[in-house]
């Protein structure tokens, strides 16, 4: 039953290290770790996105930063609470690292396919510049009654189709998963840099 729920959720991104270690929490003694990892676009730019690590699967005390890495895993979310409400925190959760000399166009470096529920109505608009969006928050089960919500964001073609899907419908959807940063409001005239990631859909079917 395992095996079948980890297919649901599939992420394969390939990139470099940019960052140390940070502990983030430890189950029946084993400790598991952040770090950040920079992909590259097809176009100039890249995303960084945030990869929580075993302490079995790698050595925490080096400082990797400027190798480049494979990671098979899944794209996770948890609830943090701050500011008197709950943020949805998302990381890629690796299950199999390998180190990579570096960089090859041969190799896929950002890819997921996610296999879940719609959990709320897709938001349809259309940008100043006439570009279709959709923003879509998928539901996909983890063994145990867990699930993780993960924000999908669909263009054009598939925006349009994302606009008739109702909540409880089955999606499935492959793309690959971007980091993107926006001003965040805080009391009074504070602001605050944040990063939002979610899944850049380049493909998707639907059963209601």
């Amino acid at each position: 039953m395992a095996d079948k729920i980890i297919e649901n959720n599939q992420v394969s991104i390939m990139g470099e290290i940019i960052s140390g270690f940070t502990f983030s929490h430890e189950v029946f003694g084993e400790g598991f770790y952040m770090m950040d990892v920079l992909v590259k676009r097809l176009s100039d730019s890249a995303d960084r996105i945030p990869v929580m690590i075993s302490e079995r699967l790698i050595d925490v005390t080096q400082d990797y930063q400027g190798e480049y890495i494979q990671i098979q895993g899944q794209f996770r979310s948890y609830n943090r609470h701050e500011e008197k409400k709950n943020r949805l925190v998302l990381s890629v959760f690796a299950r199999e690292v390998s180190f990579v000399e570096e960089e090859t166009d041969k190799m896929k470096s950002n890819q997921i396919y996610l296999d879940g529920y719609i959990c709320k109505m897709p938001v349809y608009r259309k940008t100043p510049l006439g570009r279709e969006i959709a923003d879509m928050l998928v539901a996909v089960n983890r063994p145990y009654g867990k699930s993780d919500y993960i924000p999908c964001i669909c263009w054009g073609r598939n925006a349009r189709f994302t606009s008739g899907f109702e909540v409880g419908g089955h999606v499935q959807v492959w793309g690959r998963i971007q980091s993107r940063e926006y001003v965040k409001k805080l009391e009074g005239d504070d602001t605050e840099k944040r990063i939002a990631y979610e899944v850049s859909v380049s493909k998707l079917e639907y059963e209601q």
